[in-house]
């Protein structure tokens, strides 16, 4: 019997978000996503030596005939910059690329953001499916078709919605994640929970462990039931028009941490985007307190589950606020009235709030 599950995503562009272990092998599964004659492999330094010749073989037995070519960046964020959609998009001119052929993002979310972007300025739009090989990418950026490089000046301010023809989500990559990068997927899952269900930050709560221990069927239940959640924000509203901003809960605060941090590399002392997004929700839900919207109990609440997970909870040494809120002022979720959080009432139930004066931020910033 199958253990594959399957989340559809309706809407304008319908696709399926398939979650289940041994998936990159199925070729049947690549073969129903496959439209065209060309495809190209986007992955980077660490996930390609383990998976690229697998997903290749996939492909060729899926579709013998197709011409297919591998691009491979270093790891990193640092690496999501338009020099690299620059040679993605010429890797796409060497393999001849035409207008049915496919993009395979293969890795986590910087290769899917990037692989996403190319794929959506190629000859206006051509296929890109996503393979996420790492918690965060699986629940959150492989999902909802937002693609984008980063600038100096802040985060994925350059880019586009583009959905993917197919997610598939092979739950077998995770036991090759390194400790650090699972923790900080669970940082998005735990979001879920704060926004949307505080019955599933329960069940975050009851499962930490398993959870942490790569427990197949624990991290399959959270993995399906964050992706069910995005996809039906999605498809309500895929272009961020209004409740889809709901999924941007700490990622303010969290942005504007990395840019100030450099988008520094893996391996670096500096927070990655899902520890930055805990810090980030922990000041989001202090700010939503401090404006007298939530109780601060909560806030401790989400705050003791992260730390369960290992994740931190307060912004890195060395950071300045006035700095940090600059960034905020240049981030996508700006308004010209004033800042724009994702804040909460309680968990499970977030709302946005536009015009929050600087000053209420920047207490929040300053507090230790």
């Amino acid at each position: 019997m199958s253990t594959m599950r399957t989340v559809k995503v309706d809407g304008e562009a319908r696709y399926d978000i398939c979650i289940g272990p041994n998936l990159l092998g199925d070729s049947a599964l690549f073969a129903h996503a496959l439209r065209g004659r060309h495809a190209l492999i986007v992955s980077d330094g660490n996930v390609a030596p383990i998976y690229a010749d697998r997903v290749e073989a996939t492909l060729r037995t899926a579709r013998p005939t197709m011409t297919i070519s591998c691009f491979v960046i270093p790891p990193g964020e640092q690496e999501k910059t338009m020099a690299r959609f620059c040679q993605a998009l010429d890797a796409l001119a060497g393999l001849g690329a035409t207008r049915d052929a496919t993009v395979i993002a293969l890795g986590g979310g910087v290769v899917g953001d990037l692989a996403g972007f190319a794929a959506a300025c190629w000859m206006r739009g051509i296929d890109v499916v996503q393979l996420p090989t790492t918690l965060l990418a699986m629940v959150d950026s492989s999902v909802g078709g937002k693609t984008a490089v980063d600038l100096p000046a802040g985060k994925n301010l350059v880019g586009a919605f583009h959905p993917p023809r197919a997610v598939i989500a092979d739950t077998a990559s995770l036991r090759t994640l390194p400790e650090r990068e699972l923790r900080a997927g669970l940082a998005e899952v735990v979001k879920y929970g704060a926004i949307f269900d505080a019955e599933f930050l329960t069940w975050l709560e009851h499962h930490a462990e398993a959870l942490l221990a790569g427990d197949d069927a624990a991290l399959s239940e959270a993995i399906a039931r964050s992706c069910l959640y995005k996809a039906e924000v999605v498809s309500r509203d895929p272009y961020e028009h209004g409740e889809r901003a709901l999924l941007n809960f700490g990622h303010t605060f969290g942005h504007a941490i990395e840019a100030e941090q450099g988008y520094a590399g893996t391996g670096s002392a500096a927070l990655n985007h899902g520890e930055a997004v805990a810090v980030g929700m922990v000041l989001a839900a202090r700010l939503s307190a401090a404006m007298g919207i939530a109780h601060a109990t909560d806030t401790h609440r989400l705050q003791a589950l992260l730390q369960r997970f290992g994740l931190p909870t307060v912004i890195p040494a060395g950071l300045d606020p006035e700095a940090l809120l600059a960034r905020m002022r240049l981030d996508k979720k700006a308004e010209a009235a004033g800042l724009r959080f994702v804040l909460w009432e309680r968990a499970g139930l977030a709302k946005i709030v536009s015009g929050v004066p600087d000053e209420r931020v920047l207490a929040v910033l300053r507090e230790r």
